[in-house]
């Protein structure tokens, strides 16, 4: 059992590995795919942007809830902007929307290149001579490295005004104090160690899309199935993830 065990996970990581360096290796041909990434970028960004809109709104409004309600009567107004826009930045941006596009977008490219394994169109393009990595792989991976940073900036905006909505018409603390609060003490580190997390964010949803893809087999069943191991591998990674990031951008 442990042998098995031990013998799956290596399996597994060395599966990974090929699928990412068939995704690295294929990077120097960007220019001559760009129109394969931006349709990608498209799907990726306008699929995901109502539901992360949606989410940051009331992740926002919550927040800013939150953070009145633990401070009130120890520490000025001030500090809720402050402290909404420091949770935001540092990890609930990234950490939501990466989380809420795992959930879209790697359901949705596992499925589209499983039922292309299962259907043997994978083959197919091996044998015309056209290169997996390069046609399925790369721009994929390209394109969640490209689209979750810009759906976090958006998110974090959102998030933010979704606070400021609260304090203004739940707290009674005037929109000039929140926002001077979302100003003080604003460190670029936190900012930019947020948007590197979700770099790697979108490098893992587009990564575990593509690998559990190419892994689909026995049809419908096993398209499906592999489905629910790209969301889950997907969400699992980015929790891992985003605690090394924060000790190494943050320590």
């Amino acid at each position: 059992m442990i042998i098995r065990a031990v013998r799956s996970f290596f399996s597994y990581v060395g599966g990974v590995i090929i699928i990412l360096t068939e995704g690295f290796k294929n990077f120097h041909r960007i220019p001559k795919s760009y129109r394969l990434i931006l349709n990608q970028i498209l799907s990726m960004g306008i699929s995901s942007l109502p539901i992360v809109v949606l989410v940051s709104v009331f992740a926002g409004m919550v927040t800013c809830f939150q953070a009145a309600f633990q401070t009130k009567a120890y520490v000025p107004e001030l500090y809720v902007g402050m402290s909404v826009a420091k949770a935001v930045m540092i990890e609930l941006g990234p950490m939501l929307t990466g989380l809420v596009v795992a959930g879209r977008v790697s359901s949705s490219i596992a499925a589209e290149l499983g039922t292309m394994k299962v259907t043997e169109q994978i083959d197919a393009l091996e044998i015309m001579g056209i290169d997996p990595g390069r046609y399925l792989v790369m721009p994929r991976i390209f394109s969640g490295i490209i689209t979750l940073p810009i759906l976090t900036i958006l998110a974090e905006i959102i998030m933010i005004l979704g606070g400021l909505f609260v304090s203004v018409y739940g707290l009674d603390i005037s929109p000039y104090i929140y926002l001077r609060g979302v100003r003080t003490n604003f460190i670029q580190i936190e900012l930019w160690g947020g948007l590197i997390k979700s770099v790697v964010f979108g490098l893992i949803i587009g990564l575990m899309g593509c690998y559990h893809g190419f892994q689909s087999k026995g049809g419908a069943e096993g398209v499906g199935q592999a489905t629910t191991r790209a969301v889950v591998s997907a969400m699992v990674l980015i929790l891992i993830f985003d605690y090394f990031i924060a000790r190494v951008v943050f320590a």
